[in-house]
């Protein structure tokens, strides 16, 4: 039988005890992805309130955009172990949990991924789906290995009548086809 899409683990984290995405319920579109690894998602209030509660009299070189704080002000990769595989008129469109802003104050910062389908195996890192998220609350949020991070949702997509592709190959992550 040909394999028409689905999921596997990347070779790095064959023997860490990775669960491939699955369905939570019979009529589920999203395929949920768990946490590879144990992340710490850092507050971006971390910065502002770092600023405020600083002497009264703050140094001019203090800011809430200074070097220091620029790892409180940038989106967290959480790894999931996971490849995906599909055909080439196809995406995964990879979303939040719907329970995630309310109840753990994480957003996806661009919204939704896409994860094409030259995305798989490619040279530089197997084609190892993350999800990057930015942490609204007032302290940091530890997602634990295992936890349920977003979901993966496979669909089709249609091309222009002119369709011109620029014929790279990819070869990364985020932004390798470049641009």
């Amino acid at each position: 039988m040909e394999k028409k899409r689905g999921f596997e683990v990347i070779s790095a984290y064959k023997s860490k005890g990775i669960e491939l995405p699955a369905r939570a319920t019979n009529h589920a579109a999203g395929y949920d992805f768990e946490a590879a690894e144990e992340i710490i998602v850092p507050s971006i209030w971390k910065a502002l309130f770092k600023n405020i509660t600083r002497e009264m009299k703050p140094k001019e070189t203090d800011s809430v955009f200074s070097e220091d704080n620029k790892k409180y002000l940038k989106s967290t990769l959480i790894p999931t172990g996971i490849k995906a595989y599909m055909g080439e008129d196809e995406y995964l469109q990879l979303a939040n949990r719907s329970s995630n802003p309310i109840k753990h104050q994480l957003i996806l910062p661009n919204g939704v991924g896409i994860i094409d389908a030259d995305y798989y195996n490619n040279e530089n890192n197997e084609g190892h789906i993350y999800f990057q998220f930015i942490h609204y609350g007032l302290t940091d949020h530890v997602v634990k290995k295992g936890d349920r991070i977003g979901q993966g949702i496979f669909m089709p997509f249609l091309k222009a009548d002119v369709d011109r592709a620029i014929g790279k190959v990819r070869s990364g992550g985020f932004g390798s086809s470049g641009r």
